[in-house]
């Protein structure tokens, strides 16, 4: 009996630590995002699509996200290059480009008033997709950046964010921006 009793006392404190180990506050964002990206050597693409991120509080001003977003454009790429009379002439071909990002670090925040600003840092892996016959690649990707939260009410906010993000498709760094908007739910 005294064997019973002394494994429920454990699992109940087991139990109890282990609760303390979760998040019991955060938020989750959903909004649209811009993305200005570099693929190609010939310029560069301006993208949209959305963005979605899930912070748990480690303590009242560190959080650790979830960032995953998508997008969607085209952008011109290199084609075949002539020798002409007058010179070299080199073409380029228009094609659809799909990118999408999965990105987890810290976030660090501080409520003033109605806003709370924050900065981030994140690292993950990002993925693209070049149609046309441009091949698709997976890369390694890192994000620093930050934004701000204005308060509208209890549990809702609006949210402006701004992240530089670096990816290395097709053994090319490129060097990316990406710019959020939309509504936050606190919990």
């Amino acid at each position: 009996m005294r064997k019973i009793g002394l494994i429920v006392f454990a699992i109940i404190l087991f139990a109890g630590l282990a609760s303390a180990q979760i998040p019991t506050s955060g938020n989750v964002f959903f909004g649209y995002s811009y993305y200005n990206t570099d693929l190609s050597s010939i310029d560069r693409a301006n993208t949209n699509g959305w963005e979605l991120s899930v912070e748990g509080k480690v303590i009242p001003w560190v959080g650790i996200v979830a960032d995953f977003d998508g997008h969607y454009g085209s952008q011109n790429f290199p084609a075949a290059c002539q020798v002409t009379p007058q010179g070299v002439i080199c073409s380029s071909v228009n094609a659809s480009v799909t990118e999408h990002n999965y990105l987890f670090g810290p976030r660090v925040s501080v409520s003033v008033g109605k806003f709370r600003p924050f900065a981030e840092a994140m690292i993950g892996a990002a993925h693209v997709n070049v149609n046309d016959g441009g091949g698709s690649d997976t890369s390694f990707a890192t994000a620093v950046g930050g934004g701000i939260d204005y308060k509208i009410l209890r549990p809702l906010a609006w949210r402006f964010q701004g992240d530089y993000i670096q990816t290395r498709f097709f053994s090319t760094t490129q060097n990316n921006l990406r710019l959020s908007t939309g509504i936050v739910l606190r919990f």
